[in-house]
């Protein structure tokens, strides 16, 4: 008598894992080399959006499964959706996930080894903070496909000088870790076995820290970033007002004076 045995399911093209206060999302696609397909696109907004509501959560890793962070858009899709309806829609939908990455109050940390291309390269941009491996490297390489790295170019500008984000958008070329370091595009770079304990380090960090201070620090600096000067400090004067008030300030004052470590309520 033989046993029938169910087909194996894939595994999901997103995979989440939560420990110690830190949620990593693991772009899983090794074979598309992480290609920021419709559907992972559609995944990503759906996890940030949870995450964003749980209190448990601190800090954010986006991560990539296999040989490569991410080359961007999935190419393959692109061509076979020549339906300028869809493509809209599709860059539309990924505007509003890198969007959603500076919304949600935790911070993001990108967690990059291998290569990081065209909209993969704006999603190390668009996180708040990037951990690279010394193997890491990045570009706006859509040029050389006869397509302008444009909305890259908007998370990209953002992080590096107008010359050095322009020279990127127009050659395509790529530069390894410790030049996006010397930029700005990243924060750290480490050998390729101690990529993991760094990233933890930086978590610790973060989690270290007040969440209602993080949370609040984050939400006024993408506020004020865009804002006039006089702009930036009537919110920068504002958000301190509010911080000021809230029972983690008055914990960390206290511990301060009274050279002791501060018990954070989370309110």
């Amino acid at each position: 008598m033989s046993t029938a045995t169910a087909p194996q399911t894939e595994e999901p093209i997103l995979l989440r894992h939560d420990a110690n206060g830190v949620a990593t999302l693991t772009l899983n696609r090794p074979k598309a080399y992480n290609a920021l397909s419709k559907a992972l696109l559609e995944a990503l907004q759906e996890a940030l959006e949870a995450i964003g509501g749980d209190s448990s959560v601190r800090v954010v890793v986006i991560a990539g499964a296999g040989k490569a962070f991410c080359p961007g858009h999935d190419l393959k899709e692109l061509r076979a959706n020549r339906d300028p309806v869809f493509i809209r829609r599709l860059f539309d939908q990924c505007s509003r996930m890198m969007l959603t990455l500076t919304r949600i109050p935790q911070p993001v940390i990108a967690r990059v080894h291998g290569l990081a291309t065209a909209a993969g390269c704006q999603l190390v941009a668009q996180c708040d903070l990037a951990v690279a491996s010394e193997e890491a490297r990045f570009a706006t390489s859509g040029i050389n496909f006869g397509l302008f790295c444009s909305t890259p170019g908007v998370a990209l500008s953002r992080n590096v000088s107008r010359k050095q984000a322009m020279e990127m958008l127009m050659t395509g070329e790529f530069i390894d870790a410790r030049t996006a370091l010397e930029r700005g595009l990243v924060n750290r770079v480490v050998p390729a076995d101690r990529l993991d304990e760094e990233v933890d380090r930086l978590c610790a960090a973060i989690i270290s820290k007040s969440p209602v201070a993080v949370a609040t620090g984050k939400r006024l600096f993408y506020r004020q970033l865009e804002a006039g000067l006089e702009e930036a400090y009537r919110l920068a004067s504002e958000a301190m007002t509010c911080n000021m008030m809230a029972e983690d300030a008055l914990e960390g004052i206290d511990a301060f004076i009274e050279k002791r470590t501060p018990h954070w309520r989370g309110r």
